[in-house]
């Protein structure tokens, strides 16, 4: 569901997918041709959020700024894992936020990183560009080289894919 919320009217961009079951409401901008998932929750009511272009928003992952404090700001070509939570942060470009993960107000996770499945990175976390954080609370385990960074990319290109698949299936319901 898109609805406003206080006059403000979520802005989706051209070419992206929008499960029905997804929850989007207030001040919400989705880039071109990114897609939010099942269940997913993207609740601009407090403070804005933007996701950048070609990314995705998997299942039951919420996002959520901090009241008059921090939006939530996502970069182009970021997938953000099944049930994640980010939470007042920014996610800069090519980022992998995974399965179930938790990222906090004031955080900032640089280009090109990965933050392992189920991990925490507490509020007011600098994250270097291109380094895999993981663990509760989530500490740099190593830098990421090349072949992570092409899997990072491999990652937020299947969900591109899934969005072609799904707008297909969606045309070929209307045409019946």
């Amino acid at each position: 569901m898109i609805r406003s919320y206080q006059g403000k009217l979520p802005q989706i961009g051209a070419g992206c997918y929008i499960d029905p079951s997804a929850q989007i409401s207030g001040d919400v901008a989705i880039g071109d041709r990114s897609s939010v998932w099942m269940n997913a929750v993207l609740r601009g009511d407090v403070n804005a959020i933007r996701v950048g272009s070609c990314s995705n928003v998997q299942d039951c992952t919420v996002l959520h700024g901090q009241r008059d404090l921090y939006p939530v700001i996502v970069g182009d070509w970021v997938t953000i894992g099944h049930n994640a939570t980010v939470h007042g942060c920014v996610v800069e470009d090519e980022c992998l936020i995974g399965i179930g993960a938790r990222v906090l107000n004031d955080c900032r996770i640089g280009k090109g990183s990965i933050i392992a499945s189920g991990s925490v990175v507490p509020e007011h976390t600098v994250v270097p560009p291109r380094t895999l954080w993981a663990g509760v609370p989530a500490k740099m385990r190593r830098e990421l080289t090349d072949k992570d960074r092409a899997l990072i990319l491999e990652y937020a290109q299947n969900y591109l894919d899934y969005v072609d698949f799904y707008l297909a299936e969606e045309g070929a319901l209307k045409l019946k």
